[in-house]
């Protein structure tokens, strides 16, 4: 009895030791990145302050909020703000087509920046390589204030654009194609293809990259041609970095690009352009009902975490990778 006490004592002493030399080399490698972490300490700060203290504002979404009164004084009225949206008589409508908008983005302009991806890594000249990098990625950095102004030029019945079908005799006569409905979702998918497929790609490149070379000596012993080894070497490896960006579009579909269509909507096309987004604008904000768009708000953040959960799932039941 006596030697099993020693020897848990001495276990015990070991333990403690342990976790001791433990600390202390966590203190060192702290004191070691102590630049690194006081600039990691920062950017936890900045996220505390404006993505987690503004959460307790979501209490408003249960309440019938003024900005006359502060928010605890506000009156509570439960799931009225939820409620009142969803018998909106506006509601299919503008779910229609967010759901219409992003599904068609999701499905086209998804695999777009992949495919783009994986074309330019089989260019062999670096000089076009770059040249074509460069034009694709100019449009994501002009933003879609000064861009829908040009799109709002190139649109109109004078606009380039009938020049051009004119001429070609593929119209018979002028058309305002922001005036009709019907052109409205093929408009905002094709210019947000335009101006982001380019920047989309990179994160794809930068996962090529990643690819080792000597897969392909390999694939090329083999006999693979260049689309072979696309197929069945480049695709593979970046497949985890196509699944978790998946799962992101997936979780953000009832997401709309506000700032796009609220630049390129207006009345004449309202019946394809009225969104969540755009309804919330208009009648959260403008009309000040900062309750009825909060509820709105937090409603599509519950959506989108389910999506996410249930995305996350069947991904990871499909080809075992996932985001978590």
């Amino acid at each position: 009895m006596k030697t099993n006490t020693k020897l848990e004592d001495i276990t015990k002493e070991d333990i403690t030791v342990s976790k001791k030399e433990k600390a202390a080399r966590t203190f060192r490698k702290l004191l070691e990145q102590r630049q690194l972490q006081v600039m990691a300490l920062i950017g936890v700060i900045w996220m505390f302050i404006f993505n987690y203290i503004p959460m307790y504002g979501l209490i408003i979404a249960f309440k019938e909020y003024s900005i006359i009164k502060s928010i605890g004084e506000a009156p509570w009225v439960g799931l009225m703000q939820f409620k009142e949206f969803l018998q909106d008589d506006n509601f299919w409508i503008v779910l229609k087509n967010t759901l219409g908008i992003s599904l068609i983005k999701l499905f086209i302009a998804f695999p777009l920046p992949i495919i783009f991806a994986l074309l330019l890594n089989e260019l062999t000249s670096l000089k076009f390589k770059k040249m074509v990098q460069t034009i694709s990625y100019l449009p994501h950095f002009i933003s879609w204030v000064v861009l829908g102004g040009i799109m709002t030029t190139w649109l109109a019945d004078i606009g380039i654009l009938n020049d051009i079908l004119l001429n070609l005799g593929l119209i018979s006569e002028r058309t305002n194609f922001l005036a009709e409905p019907d052109y409205f979702w093929g408009i905002i998918i094709l210019s947000d293809i335009w101006k982001e497929l380019g920047w989309s790609a990179i994160i794809y490149l930068a996962a090529i990259a990643g690819v080792s070379t000597e897969l392909y000596e390999a694939a090329t012993i083999d006999g693979a041609n260049r689309f072979q080894k696309m197929w069945h070497v480049t695709l593979p490896a970046i497949r985890p970095t196509i699944t978790i960006l998946f799962i992101l579009a997936v979780s953000g579909v009832l997401n709309s690009n506000f700032d796009q269509i609220l630049i390129l909507g207006n009345a004449l096309n309202e019946s394809a352009s009225n969104v969540i987004d755009i309804y919330v604008y208009q009648v959260g904000i403008q009309n000040a009902r900062y309750s009825y768009a909060t509820a709105v708000g937090l409603l599509k953040a519950v959506i989108a975490f389910i999506l996410l959960l249930s995305a996350n799932k069947i991904v990871k039941k499909l080809n075992g990778n996932s985001l978590f």
